[in-house]
């Protein structure tokens, strides 16, 4: 199953013996705390910082991630090939997204899961950092039109046509 790993290990005299680690994947099966240190640390900056700066640091964080993919769709030349280049990244992030062009030329962009979902309802400023990924990767601004936080099945994202830009 990709769990665990083995590599040999020599000892001397005789068969060498194995050692068994476990693969990331294995260590991913343990229980892991990170909702709760994330949420204790969203805490402290909310209780420390302005809310202004705390939207503007979502802001920033989320151009700076942008920037660890070079293939982002800034540099394509339609918004359908940007979606699709989109698309890609996001998954690499934990975002299953999907895409659909409307009649009005707009495009409508679904989140179908969400790697922030159990820790946005405690602070819902994270979707300020979705809605600023995905336009930053992008390259052009995107409108919040439905979210999962205000009892929609879906987060959803508005994208104007290639000839509006």
């Amino acid at each position: 199953e990709g769990l665990v790993t083995a590599e040999e290990e020599r000892h001397g005299v005789g068969r060498p013996r194995l050692v068994y680690f476990l693969t990331e994947k294995g260590i991913e099966r343990f229980p892991k705390y990170y909702l709760k240190l994330t949420s204790r640390l969203l805490n402290q900056l909310k209780a420390t910082l302005p809310q202004d700066t705390v939207q503007k640091m979502m802001r920033e964080l989320a151009d700076k991630l942008a920037e660890d993919y070079p293939q982002n769709g800034k540099n394509s030349t339609g918004v359908s090939e940007k979606l699709a280049v989109l698309k890609e990244v996001l998954a690499q992030e934990g975002f299953s997204i999907d895409w659909e062009k409307q009649p009005d030329g707009t495009y409508v962009i679904n989140e179908i899961s969400c790697p922030y979902y159990h820790i946005s309802h405690e602070h819902p400023e994270l979707c300020l950092l979705d809605q600023s990924l995905i336009s930053s990767l992008l390259g052009m601004p995107v409108e919040q039109v439905t979210c999962v936080l205000h009892g929609d099945k879906v987060c959803s994202y508005v994208v104007q046509d290639d000839k509006t830009l």
